[in-house]
């Protein structure tokens, strides 16, 4: 047989037979005095069981441990790996799954900050009013970063404190007027008198568990492009705020 009716013996290209011989799957055959190669059945027959083998999911590397007479694996073995091999697959798609149905179920997990866990789209929605403050929105941001950067344990920590810093209309209230603050001071120096109330009432928002002096003294790159984000009297605010809550109960105030 020619190249040709070998491929179309076993339903695979040429091009097909060729990288087998290229991967040493394929024994070639010698060419006769005319410059064709002569196929014979035998070359149909592993042709049609590399096929075969791949069409189950074995790489070539696998189908050359099949073939090889002196392979380390035999069949059954190399089988039931892939099968194991599958099963984890197919565990893998149905969490994935599951997880999409519940961003797809909870509202807000879609946002624009999103995709985000069920306990933070909760939290998103209990402080809906503050979105259109241009303050929350980096907020949420912030808070979207720390959700899919941190462990599910401080995740879960995260956004507990929150809820319960937040968990009254009244708290609700007074983020909104910090958020309000923080907005007008967009364009202002850090020296703006409004300074130190933007820092008190942030200070009465931000859960004191969350934060040690380490946290906000260190000189970290993260510190400083969080602060960079901000104009500098809302940044000012933010380290005033945080110095605080830093300190030991009975210190002064700003």
């Amino acid at each position: 047989m020619r190249i040709g009716e070998l491929a179309a013996a076993v339903g695979v290209t040429t091009r097909t037979v060729r990288h087998y011989h290229h991967q040493g799957l394929l024994p070639e055959p010698e060419r006769r005095p005319n410059g064709y190669r002569d196929y014979t059945l035998r070359h149909a027959v592993v042709l049609a069981r590399i096929r075969r083998l791949t069409e189950l999911g074995l790489g070539l590397a696998e189908v050359r441990d099949v073939l090889a007479e002196d392979a380390g694996k035999d069949l059954v073995e190399v089988l039931t790996e892939l099968d194991e091999d599958l099963a984890r697959q197919e565990a893998a798609i149905r969490e994935r799954r599951a997880r999409l149905r519940a961003l797809l179920e909870t509202e807000g997990a879609l946002s624009a900050e999103g995709p985000v866990s069920a306990e933070l789209s909760e939290l998103f929605a209990r402080t809906s009013p503050l979105s259109d403050s241009p303050m929350a929105a980096k907020d949420r941001e912030i808070l979207a970063l720390l959700d899919q950067a941190a462990s599910p344990e401080v995740r879960e920590q995260l956004t507990s404190l929150w809820s319960g810093a937040l968990g009254s209309p009244d708290a609700v209230a007074r983020a909104h007027e910090a958020y309000a603050l923080l907005d007008d001071l967009a364009d202002a120096e850090s020296d703006d008198p409004r300074v130190t109330e933007a820092a008190r009432l942030l200070a009465g928002l931000i859960p004191r568990e969350l934060l040690t002096e380490a946290d906000i003294d260190q000189d970290s790159s993260f510190l400083r492009a969080f602060y960079a984000d901000f104009a500098p009297a809302q940044a000012e605010a933010i380290r005033r705020a945080l110095r605080i809550l830093t300190r030991a109960p009975g210190e002064g105030r700003p």
